[in-house]
């Protein structure tokens, strides 16, 4: 019985390489081929990968050095190197570099600044929360101007109970209408960020704050009177 089973297992063994010797035959061209082109991909896989990293980290140097020279005052070198960064840098630097940008020209014109954020808030091509971010940065640039009805809305809109910005949009918001003396309309803002449990606790102090001057209403001003001045008749 032993001799049987080592008899078949050895033609089942001998069946398997005849098998994988015709297969090899018909096949062998198609099979070093196919090594091939893994042993390259691997290879060229690798290589790609490499080259990405040291394209990040020189990117990651020269946006260094454009920051640096931005806070030296050197505002046209690191426009310069921005710009450069962000027309050929990796994705990740020159999206960074597009904000950068931006701020850089909004210290020189706020205007301008604004714009340059609305370009990226209109840029499909990045995520939500960066668009939204650049939607921010554009209505804070033109809440103070002649006309901040534009930047009210949007401010509006980031609001939302969803929004990753609420928490900065809802302040400015309570604080415009506080500074406009609209005590109802700031007290509605500020009541929202209260009630918001992710409120960051700074905000929460400054709340506090905020919700006295709207509990304390406007402060009239009355016109001094001089020292000798008679006082006023009594009218019965």
């Amino acid at each position: 019985m032993a001799e049987n089973n080592e008899f078949i297992r050895e033609v089942d063994e001998d069946y398997r390489r005849d098998q994988i010797a015709q297969i090899w035959k018909r096949y062998n061209a198609l099979i070093i081929t196919l090594a091939i082109l893994l042993v390259a991909g691997v290879g060229g896989y690798n290589y790609w990968r490499h080259a990405e990293r040291a394209r990040a980290e020189a990117a990651s140097e020269r946006f260094d050095k454009a920051n640096r020279l931005a806070k030296d005052g050197k505002v046209e070198e690191a426009d310069r190197d921005f710009a450069e960064i962000r027309a050929d840098g990796p994705a990740g630097y020159a999206l960074l570099a597009r904000f950068r940008l931006a701020a850089e020209t909004a210290k020189g014109d706020a205007a301008k600044g604004a714009e340059a954020y609305d370009t990226l808030a209109a840029d499909s091509g990045i995520g939500d929360s960066l668009r939204d971010l650049a939607r921010l940065r554009a209505a804070l640039l033109r809440l103070d101007g002649a006309d901040p009805t534009a930047a009210l809305t949007s401010l509006q809109g980031l609001a939302a109970p969803t929004n990753a910005f609420r928490h900065t949009a809802r302040e400015m918001l309570g604080l415009t209408a506080l500074k406009r003396g609209d005590y109802e309309g700031a007290g509605r803002w500020f009541d929202q960020i209260g009630a918001d449990s992710e409120t960051p606790q700074g905000l929460r102090q400054r709340v506090e704050i905020y919700e006295a001057l709207v509990a304390g209403g406007p402060v009239t001003v009355t016109e001094a009177q001089p020292e000798n001045a008679a006082p006023p008749p009594i009218t019965r």
